[in-house]
């Protein structure tokens, strides 16, 4: 289908936030999105607990800064940030994209089970945590324990990492450009398949960053833990 030829966008609905009721909010920002709409969001003035529950193949664009658990328990549609989020971004998402253009506090993408969460600036500690599935992109640096606990999934970050990464792994992972100030408990950093960075580099791609020469540091569980026994829990906690 040629560019003259394409359909028209989708189109675009406005709301104010402002001091409406929250379940008011949710329930217009629900409707559109799932009816494939173009939602803006004005006001938004970091509120918590913004945009969840959505579903559908719309879009939400949220002028300005949002609180805690913004686009959490989502299952569709796409979700952009223009400024700052809270805690909890995107908890429990299980598909669709959530885009922050400037930073995110503690635990984005907490529980997670797909899907793809952008955060173009910093992300605070415990990014990841609990993390299934999916992937998380942070532009800046991570914030100590990122990947504290995560089951699946990848963490990529483009800056440095922060104490503790990757503490108690299972079979997710953690992926530095940048330094690693300390590794986690059962942590391990290992140079990353050749084919695994080529799918790194298409995702960061597909996200707007330029091809680089990176020096990929992949954060993977020691395994150590896996099979932890009562009879090491001294040797433990003298570590």
């Amino acid at each position: 289908m040629s560019a003259l030829q394409q359909a028209p966008a989708a189109p675009t609905t406005q709301i104010k936030s402002g001091d409406r009721p929250l379940r008011e909010v949710n329930r217009e920002i629900r409707e559109a999105v799932a009816a494939g709409q173009h939602v803006e969001v004005t006001e938004p003035l970091s509120r918590h607990n913004l945009a969840v529950g959505l579903t559908g193949e719309g879009k939400v664009t949220f002028r300005g800064s949002v609180g805690y658990y913004c686009g959490g328990l989502t299952a569709g549609g796409v979700i952009e940030i223009d400024g700052n989020s809270g805690w909890g971004t995107g908890e429990g998402l299980s598909a669709g994209h959530i885009t922050v253009n400037g930073n995110a506090g503690m635990s984005v993408g907490a529980a997670m089970r797909g899907g793809t969460i952008h955060v173009r600036g910093n992300a605070g500690p415990r990014c990841g945590v609990a993390q299934k599935d999916g992937n998380i992109v942070v532009g800046g640096d991570i914030g100590y324990s990122t990947g504290f606990m995560s089951h699946g999934g990848r963490i990529i970050c483009l800056g440095d990492s922060k104490g503790s990464v990757g503490d108690s792994l299972w079979q997710g992972s953690v992926w530095v450009a940048g330094d690693i100030e300390q590794l986690g408990i059962d942590a391990v950093a290992v140079e990353p398949p050749a084919d695994e960075v080529v799918e790194v580099e298409e995702l960061l791609a597909s996200l707007g960053y330029a091809p680089a020469e990176r020096n990929w540091k992949k954060v993977v569980a020691g395994k150590k833990l896996w099979y932890f026994e009562a009879r090491d829990a001294k040797q433990w906690l003298m570590i």
